[in-house]
């Protein structure tokens, strides 16, 4: 019963934080929900007997597994063709245009009243653009060392290589995005 409870707390504890990095990778809050749930349930059935130390690092790579898998299902599915009379309204209207309702929820999107708040989402849209043009193990890693806070060793074992990699991948990684937010004009 206090394993249970153990990995209960456990879980609730990294949720949030697992939630945010899948989302930033997938862009796609259903699947992110989706791929989380499922690292979850995964560590539960098969790791919980495991020593509780080993959680954080179990848990990150199956997490990592989990949207590779993730990705890899996208890309088969992208190559199943859609046909457009699926996005029409299920009354058939004549008139339906595919463009015209794209246009309008394309420019209806990020509306708001504050330059502020605008400025301060175009910087985050710019960075978030940017940390994923990362190459895979370099965002890996800047998102686990920096986002997650795990340190090198744990950063290492989520994802299966050495501490010396790790430093490698976030230097090349904080480095990249130095230099494309600086070309930007964005100075953190």
């Amino acid at each position: 019963m206090a394993a249970d409870q153990e990995l209960s707390d456990f879980l609730q504890n990294v949720e949030k934080r697992a939630f945010k990095r899948t989302f930033y990778a997938v862009r796609d809050e259903d699947a992110a929900l989706d791929i989380v749930q499922d690292a979850m349930i995964r560590l539960s059935q098969r790791y919980a007997d495991r020593p509780t130390a080993e959680w954080p690092m179990l848990f990150q790579r199956i997490l990592s597994n989990a949207t590779m898998d993730w990705f890899r299902h996208q890309k088969v599915r992208k190559g199943v063709l859609q046909v457009f009379s699926d996005f029409e309204p299920a009354g058939g209207d004549p008139d339906f245009d595919l463009l015209e309702t794209l246009e309008m929820l394309s420019s209806s999107e990020g509306t708001e009243s504050s330059a502020d708040a605008a400025q301060r989402s175009q910087t985050l849209q710019i960075i978030e653009g940017e940390v994923a043009k990362l190459p895979t193990r370099q965002r890996e890693a800047f998102l686990m060392r920096y986002w997650e806070e795990m340190d090198v060793a744990e950063t290492a074992g989520a994802m299966g290589c050495s501490e010396g990699s790790v430093k490698t991948h976030c230097s090349r990684a904080v480095h990249a995005l130095a230099k494309a937010l600086k070309l930007k004009g964005i100075s953190l």
